[in-house]
């Protein structure tokens, strides 16, 4: 299969800049794999698509404001031009592997500073794959107290609007920091319709997939089985294991929210789709062809063209519905894309 099959026409001014302000507001297309039918929803209409005995599982990882804005460090101490390091992957004893500019500048032995007063500090260890440095930071307090002062959100490229409130890219059941990025299909619940969801006697249990930007990195390679899959660090509980091994004893469907647990759980399924609790790393890449063990819905924002997620998606729901819904999108003015709308495959 080649990338560009995969390839949908999107107007500009539809990536959506900032949040709504009703969180489970937003548009949802409702899409029947089987049928290829699909219904336009709003979110809080979801309840109504689910069935007692369902679950979801649900992402609880949080975004880091892991973008730190400061200046190179000369020689002699004085501080010089302007610097950019974004935080990555927690390597362990305050070093991370980290994004940073200007690169020709940032090489092994360079030093930064954060910080009015130099409360944040950071020497470059040395280069690892893909141009990334590793960073050895020290600091004055606890390192993710200071990381949340001086951190700015990692905003997706796509979107160029300053984010007012930090929390819209965060869901309300975040919990365990370590993502460059928000599991965005998360972003349209509200607690208040999480309560309505468990009342109707559908379970949610929670894994944690810790969010990469080799999320926005684009598909080069003309072949998509050619792609090199980015590696993510995610975590699955015995609890929640149980519950989606009950979920399919008992006939429910086990209902993902958001890539990043499909993923998860892809992941860590054996052959016939039973879970236990595991915790590593993951490169999965699911495309058409992939037999899913586990995930029979899936909740999900709209994807970039050419984009591992937009295969994914193609994956469950088939590559021609998929853009044919996509398309219907299109007219129908949705808005796509981190903070915009959402689709629900089921």
């Amino acid at each position: 299969m080649k990338t560009h099959d995969f390839y949908y026409d999107l107007p500009p001014e539809l990536i959506a800049q900032t949040p709504i302000e009703r969180r489970d507001a937003s548009r949802l297309l409702a899409l029947d794999k089987a049928a290829g039918t699909w219904e336009h929803r709003h979110f809080y209409e979801l309840p109504s698509l689910l069935r007692p005995g369902d679950c979801l599982i649900m992402n609880d990882s949080r975004v880091l404001p892991a973008r730190l804005l400061g200046s190179r460090v000369g020689k002699d101490g004085t501080l010089g031009g302007a610097c950019e390091v974004l935080l990555l992957i927690d390597r362990g004893e305050n070093v991370w592997e980290c994004l940073v500019r200007p690169g020709k500048k940032l090489r092994t032995g360079a030093r930064v500073s954060f910080g009015t007063t130099g409360e944040l500090t950071g020497e470059i260890l040395g280069e690892v794959g893909g141009g990334n440095r590793l960073v050895r930071f020290a600091c004055q307090g606890i390192f993710l107290e200071v990381l949340e002062r001086l951190g700015r959100m990692p905003l997706p490229p796509y979107i160029k609007a300053e984010l007012q409130d930090r929390e819209r890219y965060q869901t309300v059941y975040s919990r365990v920091s370590g993502s460059a990025a928000a599991p965005t299909a998360g972003l349209h619940f509200t607690q208040e319709l999480i309560e309505e969801i468990c009342a109707l006697g559908v379970n949610i249990g929670y894994v944690t997939l810790h969010v990469g930007l080799g999320t926005f990195r684009p598909v080069k390679e003309e072949e998509i089985a050619d792609h090199d899959m980015h590696s993510e660090y995610c975590v699955i509980s015995q609890e929640t294991a149980d519950l989606i091994n009950r979920t399919k004893a008992g006939g429910g469907r086990v209902i993902c929210v958001g890539t990043t647990s499909c993923r998860t759980v892809e992941s860590w399924a054996d052959e016939s789709g039973y879970l236990e609790a595991k915790a590593g790393w993951t490169n999965i890449f699911i495309y058409p062809g992939y037999k899913f063990k586990v995930l029979d819905g899936l909740i999900t924002n709209f994807h970039l063209p050419e984009s591992t997620l937009i295969m994914l998606v193609s994956a469950l729901a088939g590559r021609e519905r998929v853009l044919k819904a996509y398309e219907e999108a299109v007219r129908e003015r949705y808005r796509f894309f981190s903070f915009g709308d959402a689709m629900f495959i089921y």
